[in-house]
C-alpha cells in the first residue's frame, strides 16, 4: 500500500469517527415544516416619526422578541431579513391567531389623568370603542373596560419608561390576578407625581383614576387606592394594577406593556403553519424514500461494477454519515426541501465514482497489459477534470438558491452544496483509499472479472461494436429539440402556468376531516358561508386543500367551522398566507435568480471551455427549463418555491451533463487537432454515454423512491426533477452537442490547445504517476 493511499485511509477513518461523533451526540434542528409550527414575515412600514429601515427594524425586532418570550413558546426564533422583514418562527404554535394579535400590535402605550366622565358613551366592544373626541386641553375621550366615557388629559407618561410587568396572584389580599408595575427611574418619579394628583380626589371619583391606554384604547382604569394620600403617589415597584383579571388576561397585559410601543408598525406579508403529524410524516416517508432509493442505487452499482461497485457502495454510505454530520454541526436547519436535497444528494453522490470507474475502463480497454492499480490511478487522473467542473457547476445551482431563495429553497441550497462537498470526498478519499488497497489484492488482480473495471461493460461493448454516427446530421437533433420546445410552449399558453400562492398571494390550507367529504360538497359549503370564489382539490388521502385570494385568521375560522358542518372533526394541517406584494416579490426574484442561473454557467463555461460549448452548453440549459415548466402547465402541477428549487437543481444537472460530454470533447480534439470536429463530437459522445445512462439510473432510483414514498409533500419536488433529468440527459448529448457543432462550423476558431504534460518515452505503456503515489509499498 503506498504511501498516498495510507494517507487517504487515514484522513478518511478521522472525518467518519468525527462524523460519527457528531451523529451520536448532536441532534439537527428540524425547520417548522418537519416538527410543526407556525413561521410569519413581518415587514415594518414608514409611520409619522419612523422610517422603516435597519436601525429601526432592529429595534422592532428586540420589542417583538420581549413579547414572543412571554408567551411561553419553546425556542422561538426571531431573525431580520433584509432592511424591514422580520421572519418569525414559533415552534409547535399551530393556532397563530393569538401570536399575531400580540405580536402585530403598534401598542402605543401611555398613562393619562383621567378628567372626568365623558360627554359620549361609546359602549364596550364596539366600533365606536376607539373613536377620540379631543378638546382644548389635547386629550381625548375614550370608553374604558368597563365601557363608561372617560376625558383624558394629555398623555403624561408613554410605555417607554415601564422597566418591567409582571402578572401576579394576589392570594392573601384577595385580589386575584392582578399586574405590578415597576418603572425606570425618571418614569418612576412621574408615576408617583401622577398618582398623587390622581389621589387628591375623592374616592369613587373618576378623576381619581389613571388610564392606561394601548392604541387609542383603554385597557386599563385602575382607581388609587383610599391608602394612598393626596400628593404622596405610589412608588415604582410597588404599583399593581387590579380589575378581576384572569391568569390569561393578566398575563397578555403584562406583556403589552412591558413590551412596549414597537418603533415602527408591522404587517404580516407571510404566514406558514404546519401541523406536527405532517412533518413527522414527511420525515418517515423521506427516511424510506431515502433507505430504499440508496440501497437500489448501492445494489445497481454494485452490479454494474461488481467489487469496486460494492466499495463505492459503502462509501455512498460515509457519505451519508458525513454529510448528515456536518449539517448538524453547521447547526443547519433542516427543511423539508432540505431534506429532499439531502435524500437526491445521495443519487449525485455516485456520479464522481461512475466518471472515475469508467474511465478506467477505457484506460485498461486501451492498454489491457497495465496493471489493474495503473487503470486505476489513469481513471481517477483523466476524470479529475470532468469531475471537478461538472461540481462547481452544480455548486454554482446551489449557491444560487441561497442567495437569491427565501425560506426553505434557502435550507435546500445549502443541503445541497453541503452534498456536493461530502460527495466529491466520498468519491476521491474514501472510495479511492478502499478501491486502492483492493487492487493491490492478489486475489483481485487474478480473478479480475471481480472488480468491475477489467471489462468494459455492456453498454460500452454495443457502442464499440455498432458504432453509430449520432453526429453525422446535428439539425436533426436540433430540429426535433425545437419540436420539444413548442410542444411545452403550447402547453404555457393553452393550459397556462399554475402559479402557487407563493408567487400569486393569497392563501392555502389544507385540511384533515373526520369523514370523507366529496369535493363539490365542500365547494358547495363554502359558498353558502361566503366563499365563492375559494378553489377546492383533494390533498392526499382524504384531506382536503383551499385557496383563496384573501382570507384573514377569523375568515379561517368560519371557512373550517363550514368543512366541519360535512366532515365532521377538521384539523388544520397546513396554512400558507402570503401577501399580494410579497408573491410579487417571490416571482420577480424567482425570474432574477433563472436569469442569473443562465448568465453565471455561460460566463463559468466560456472560461473553462470555449464560447461554442458554452453558448451549446446554456441552449441545452434553456431548452430543459422551457420542457420542464411546460410539463408542469400540460399535468396542471402548481408552479412554487420547492418546484424554482428543483427547476435550479436541473439546471446544474443539465450543465453538469454537457460538461462531462464536452471536457471529454476536447481532450480528443487536443490530440486529433485535423480531424472533423465532427467525427470527435461523436466519439466524445459514444464514451461518456455509459456514464450519463449509470449516473441518471442512480439518480432515477432515488427519485422513483421519493416520488412513490415521499408522499404528497415531495411528490411534485421529485415529478420535476425525474422530468428535468431524462430532459437533461438527452439534451446534454443531443442538444447541446449538436448546437457546438453547428455553432464551430461557423467559427473560425482555431481546434483547443494540447494540455501539456510529463513526457513519455514512445511506446511506453506506463502511465503518468499520481503525484501523490511515491511507488512506496508495503
Amino acid at each position: 500500500m503506498t504511501r498516498a493511499t495510507t494517507v487517504r485511509a487515514v484522513l478518511a477513518a478521522a472525518v467518519l469517527l468525527v462524523s460519527a461523533l457528531i451523529t451520536l451526540t448532536m441532534s439537527p434542528r428540524l425547520g417548522l415544516d418537519l416538527q410543526g409550527g407556525t413561521r410569519m414575515v413581518l415587514q415594518a412600514k414608514d409611520s409619522d416619526t419612523a422610517k422603516a429601515d435597519r436601525e429601526s427594524t432592529d429595534r422592532t425586532l428586540e420589542v417583538l422578541r420581549q413579547r414572543i418570550d412571554s408567551l411561553g413558546v419553546a425556542e422561538p426564533t426571531l431573525t431580520r431579513s433584509g432592511e424591514d422583514r422580520i421572519i418569525v418562527e414559533l415552534p409547535d404554535v399551530q393556532d397563530p391567531r393569538k401570536a399575531a394579535e400580540v405580536i402585530g400590535r403598534t401598542a402605543q402605550l401611555s398613562f393619562h389623568a383621567v378628567q372626568g366622565p365623558g360627554t359620549q358613551d361609546n359602549g364596550p366592544g364596539t366600533e365606536d370603542n376607539g373613536k377620540t373626541d379631543d378638546r382644548a386641553d389635547g386629550g381625548p375621550t375614550l370608553a374604558d373596560e368597563q365601557g363608561r366615557s372617560l376625558d383624558l388629559g394629555p398623555a403624561r407618561l408613554s410605555g417607554a419608561g415601564v422597566k418591567d410587568a409582571t402578572a401576579v396572584f394576589d392570594a392573601q389580599q384577595g385580589a386575584g390576578w392582578t399586574v405590578s408595575l415597576d418603572f425606570h427611574k425618571k418614569a418612576g418619579r412621574d408615576w408617583t407625581r401622577l398618582t398623587g394628583e390622581a389621589a387628591c380626589h375623592p374616592v369613587q371619583d373618576e378623576r381619581r383614576r389613571v388610564a392606561i391606554v394601548l392604541d387609542q384604547q383603554i385597557i386599563s382604569s385602575p382607581q388609587v387606592s383610599p391608602s394612598v394620600g393626596c400628593g404622596v403617589g405610589l412608588p415604582s415597584g410597588s404599583t399593581q394594577i387590579t380589575g378581576s383579571f384572569s391568569a390569561d388576561e393578566a398575563r397578555e397585559l403584562a406583556l403589552l406593556i412591558k413590551g412596549g410601543a414597537l418603533p415602527l408598525p408591522v404587517e404580516i406579508v407571510e404566514q406558514r403553519t404546519v401541523g406536527p403529524t405532517l412533518g413527522a410524516a414527511a420525515i418517515d416517508a423521506s427516511a424510506r424514500a431515502a433507505l430504499i432509493g440508496a440501497a437500489a442505487t448501492a445494489l445497481f452499482i454494485t452490479v454494474v461494477y461488481r467489487l469496486f461497485g460494492a466499495l463505492a457502495a459503502v462509501a455512498l454510505a460515509a457519505y451519508g454519515l458525513i454529510s448528515y454530520a456536518a449539517l448538524v454541526a453547521l447547526g443547519v436547519t433542516l427543511t423539508l426541501p432540505g431534506l429532499a436535497g439531502f435524500v437526491l444528494a445521495i443519487g449525485m453522490a455516485v456520479d464522481a465514482n461512475v466518471l472515475v470507474f469508467e474511465r478506467a475502463r477505457e484506460e485498461h480497454a486501451q492498454r489491457p497489459g497495465r496493471t489493474l492499480r495503473s487503470s486505476l490511478t489513469a481513471g481517477f487522473r483523466g476524470a479529475w477534470s470532468a469531475v471537478a467542473d461538472s461540481n462547481v457547476t452544480t455548486l454554482i445551482a446551489a449557491g444560487l438558491l441561497f442567495f437569491l431563495g427565501s425560506g426553505p429553497v434557502k435550507g435546500f441550497g445549502v443541503t445541497l452544496a453541503i452534498g456536493v462537498i461530502a460527495s466529491m470526498f466520498s468519491a476521491l478519499v474514501i472510495a479511492r483509499a478502499l478501491t486502492e488497497i483492493a487492487s493491490d489484492s492478489r486475489f483481485v488482480n487474478d480473478y479480475r472479472g471481480v472488480n468491475g473495471i477489467a471489462s468494459p461493460g455492456r453498454v460500452r461493448t454495443w457502442l464499440t461494436r455498432r458504432n453509430p454516427q449520432l453526429m453525422r446530421s446535428p439539425r436533426r437533433w436540433l430540429l426535433i429539440s425545437t419540436a420539444l420546445i413548442a410542444v411545452a410552449v403550447l402547453g404555457i399558453l393553452v393550459r397556462g402556468v399554475n402559479l402557487g400562492v407563493e408567487f400569486t398571494g393569497g392563501r392555502l390550507v389544507e385540511y384533515s376531516t373526520s369523514r370523507p367529504v366529496d369535493v363539490e360538497r365542500a365547494r358547495s359549503a363554502l359558498a353558502d358561508a361566503g366563499f365563492g370564489d375559494a378553489e377546492v382539490t383533494t390533498a392526499g388521502a382524504g384531506d382536503l386543500s383551499v385557496r383563496t385570494g384573501k382570507l384573514d385568521d377569523d375568515g379561517e375560522q368560519v371557512l373550517r367551522a363550514a368543512l366541519a358542518e360535512e366532515g365532521g372533526k377538521t384539523t388544520k394541517i397546513r396554512d400558507e398566507l402570503i401577501g399580494p406584494s410579497l408573491g410579487d416579490e417571490l416571482r420577480r426574484n424567482a425570474l432574477i435568480a433563472l436569469g442569473i442561473a443562465v448568465l453565471v454557467q455561460l460566463a463559468y463555461l466560456a472560461i473553462r471551455f470555449r464560447w461554442t460549448f458554452a453558448l451549446a452548453s446554456v441552449g441545452a440549459l434553456v431548452h430543459d427549463v422551457i420542457i420542464l415548466v411546460g410539463a408542469f402547465a400540460w399535468l396542471g402541477r402548481t408552479v412554487d418555491g420547492i418546484f424554482l428549487a428543483a427547476l435550479l437543481t436541473v439546471i446544474g444537472y443539465s450543465v453538469n451533463d454537457s460538461v462531462v460530454v464536452f471536457d471529454r470533447l476536447r481532450e480528443l480534439w487536443a490530440k486529433a487537432r485535423r480531424a472533423p470536429v465532427g467525427t470527435i463530437a461523436n466519439q466524445a459522445v459514444l464514451q461518456t454515454v455509459p456514464r450519463t445512462v449509470n449516473t441518471g439510473m442512480g439518480a432515477l432510483f432515488i427519485l422513483t423512491a421519493l416520488a412513490v414514498l415521499g408522499g404528497d409533500s415531495l411528490a411534485d419536488f421529485a415529478l420535476a426533477l425525474l422530468i428535468g433529468i431524462c430532459v437533461g440527459t438527452y439534451s446534454s448529448v443531443l442538444t447541446a452537442v449538436p448546437a457546438a457543432l453547428v455553432l464551430e462550423r461557423s467559427s473560425k476558431a482555431p481546434p483547443p490547445a494540447r494540455k501539456r504534460g510529463p513526457s513519455r518515452r514512445s511506446g511506453s505503456r506506463t502511465a503518468r504517476r499520481d503525484p501523490l503515489d511515491n511507488g512506496a509499498r508495503v
